[in-house]
């Protein structure tokens, strides 16, 4: 978060060009204190500026990231409030006050606020951060999965943002699961979920009884014959594989994969 705070620092700065020449110096000097960690010298000139009229929204935002910087998140609500009031279009004080509440667990509050951030700034990466944190923390997990997905494709080179798509995806998956688990136990998607995961952990003997379980369950859900296929010509057995791939095809005649998989296998009969 400190090099969030740095950058729209320095990209405040360039605001101060609307304040007369004194105060515009004076803020440049809370600035680069601000930037340097000297919080104390920081707060008193954003408050020397404010005190001689210089009442601008990235002067109030500035002041309340010095708040935030030590810790003192409910104080830094008053100036980034300010700071919107005067400036609604204004992203970065509703980015900093969507991270605060966040900090003081007021959830729904930051939520709406880092919504109405993406908004006003869809490309500012750290608005759609803090929303994806926000939502996670609500139990939105297709909503943080969403702003993750964003973020992958404006930043494709950073490895943090494919990270955080991943776990998001685990966590939406293991919350589906769960659902299904709750809703409905002992279904033919609960099977299927147990074959998947012992398939993948090469534990076929299970995987193959457990889809079983699944096609006895739902004898027209589509795909589990098709797995049963594949892991049958990992275990040498063709003709099995064979017929699993006819019973998927009684069951979606025109499926891609089952076909491309039907005609691979009848190449190799003898």
């Amino acid at each position: 978060m400190r090099g969030l705070l740095i950058l729209i620092v320095a990209c405040v700065a360039l605001g101060a060009q609307s304040l007369p020449p004194a105060l515009t110096e004076l803020f440049n000097k809370g600035v680069q204190a601000e930037k340097a960690g000297q919080l104390d010298a920081a707060e008193k000139a954003f408050l020397a500026v404010l005190e001689q009229g210089g009442k601008q929204a990235f002067v109030y935002n500035n002041l309340g990231i010095v708040y935030r910087e030590r810790g003192d998140n409910e104080r830094a609500l008053v100036p980034f409030r300010e700071a919107i009031r005067l400036n609604a279009r204004y992203a970065a004080p509703r980015v900093l006050m969507g991270s605060s509440l966040l900090a003081l667990g007021r959830v729904k509050e930051a939520a709406a606020e880092l919504e109405v951030a993406v908004k006003i700034d869809p490309r500012e990466l750290s608005a759609r951060l803090e929303l994806a944190r926000a939502y996670a923390r609500a139990g939105n997990l297709t909503g943080a999965v969403e702003q993750f997905r964003q973020l992958r494709q404006q930043a494709p080179g950073d490895p943090e943002y494919a990270y955080q798509l991943g776990r998001a995806h685990m966590k939406l998956s293991a919350w589906c699961i769960a659902e299904i688990n709750r809703v409905a136990p002992g279904s033919a998607r609960v099977e299927q979920i147990l074959a998947e995961n012992r398939a993948a952990q090469g534990r076929t003997g299970e995987a193959i009884r457990a889809y079983l379980k699944a096609a006895a369950a739902d004898p027209r859900l589509a795909g589990i014959h098709l797995a049963l296929a594949q892991i049958y010509v990992q275990e040498g057995k063709p003709e099995e594989a064979r017929a699993e791939i006819e019973r998927e095809l009684a069951i979606v005649p025109e499926n891609a994969m089952a076909l491309a998989f039907k005609r691979k296998l009848d190449s190799t009969r003898p």
